[in-house]
């Protein structure tokens, strides 16, 4: 169902993914219906900022995977923090199970997995250009299953993590080295160990190996 709108109304949208080939197919996918326009595209939170400043839009789309200092669910909080009537909709190859409620606790409406066909993503953004919140069917059933059981009870260790230790465990997981990681999240390699720390806590791990070790199995499951 298309948005309730005048019905040439052009409704713009930014794509924000850093596989150019699957941010290409979505913007094909948008650019055949009528009543939308992809006005700008990025592959990275800081050029996505900087195209949202220069030109109206009415939708975002945010790859969670995002590289660099911002991922997808940071971006997000900057796009709600700069333009609060944006919606955002996150596309993530990650489990919705995981990431859809930190998705939305940041401010998107929408979360999406990528192997979901791309009929989806077209059904997703005309739900959020409605003013409505989209979910997977098995999404919204857990988390009203959730809600009605108590909410946290039941949540593993890494739901616990927050977005900034379970960003950094999937870099530690990705095999890279404290200075890496610190480097490409822009922050001190002190705090990227305390991090660590904090992981290694919340999980009941020994040690630092046993992290790595952890942070690699979790990578590889994910995949």
């Amino acid at each position: 169902m298309k948005p309730k709108a005048a019905a040439d109304k052009k409704y713009g949208i930014i794509v924000v993914d850093d596989h150019p080939l699957f941010r290409k197919g979505v913007v094909q996918m948008l650019s055949q219906e009528p009543d939308l326009e992809v006005r700008a595209e990025a592959e990275n939170s800081p050029g996505a900022l900087d195209a949202m400043r220069r030109t109206p839009l009415d939708l975002a789309i945010v790859d969670i995977g995002l590289h660099g200092s911002a991922n997808g669910i940071e971006l997000t909080k900057s796009i709600k923090a700069e333009h609060p009537e944006v919606p955002v909709l996150v596309l993530s190859m990650h489990d919705e199970s995981l990431y859809a409620d930190r998705a939305l606790r940041a401010g998107a409406r929408g979360y999406l997995m990528k192997r979901e066909a791309l009929d989806s993503v077209l059904t997703a953004v005309r739900t959020l250009l409605n003013g409505e919140i989209y979910l997977s069917a098995e999404m919204a059933k857990r988390m009203i299953a959730e809600h009605i059981g108590g909410g946290a009870q039941g949540r593993s260790a890494v739901e616990k993590l927050t977005d900034r230790e379970l960003e950094v465990l999937q870099l530690i997981g990705d095999g890279k080295e404290v200075r890496d990681i610190a480097a490409e999240l822009h922050l001190s390699p002190k705090t990227v160990e305390a991090h660590r720390a904090n992981i290694k806590e919340k999980l009941n791990l020994s040690n630092a190996r046993e992290v790595a070790r952890f942070a690699t199995n979790w990578v590889n499951e994910q995949r």
